[in-house]
């Protein structure tokens, strides 16, 4: 097997549960998949380093490393004094967001998309037309065939449906 195929033996092999790590680490899909991309990359580099049967760890060695570099560089960018207090305390601050703030988003996502499935057809369309999508009247009403009033009285009345589903559930709502 050439250097080319285990690479690519590599990358099949590993690459899901390496995105998941990263993503854990940074919270964020697309950096996650650009930091899987750079570790492949430095394996492709350092390849000759990696004992097969040692190459999951090696694997996540280079990626953590790659993760690691890039929150340093994040960290040498940042001047703000309450980051440098972190610093002084000497916590490891991830620039990429709070665990618990991205969980709780995903769990107002899925409650969102709960509510958005009770909608009638027409109100679900024109909410996720304008509200998700950032789609203008003018272009949901040629869209649906409807004036720009009709539009957005069918907005409100999705609105209207929307916030009140997401009031039963005990999350905020949105205007």
């Amino acid at each position: 097997m050439n250097r080319r195929d285990n690479l690519d033996a590599l990358y099949r092999q590993h690459m899901k549960s390496i995105y998941y790590y990263l993503f854990k680490m940074c919270g964020n899909a697309q950096l996650a998949e650009d930091f899987v991309q750079e570790t492949f990359v430095h394996a492709t580099i350092s390849l000759n380093e990696a004992k097969p049967e040692h190459a999951k760890a090696w694997l996540f060695q280079v990626a953590r490393n790659v993760y690691l570099d890039e929150w340093r560089k994040q960290e040498r960018r940042k001047n703000n004094p309450l980051y440098q207090l972190f610093l002084r305390q000497k916590e490891m601050v991830s620039p990429y967001g709070e665990p618990e703030q991205e969980l709780l988003a995903a769990e107002h996502e899925q409650i969102l998309e709960s509510a958005l499935k009770q909608l009638p057809e027409n109100y679900r369309t024109v909410y996720i037309l304008r509200e998700l999508e950032h789609f203008s009247y003018e272009e949901i009403g040629t869209l649906l065939q409807l004036s720009q009033d009709n539009v957005k009285v069918l907005l409100h009345r999705a609105r209207k449906k929307v916030n009140g589903l997401l009031k039963k559930e005990g999350t905020p709502h949105y205007e």
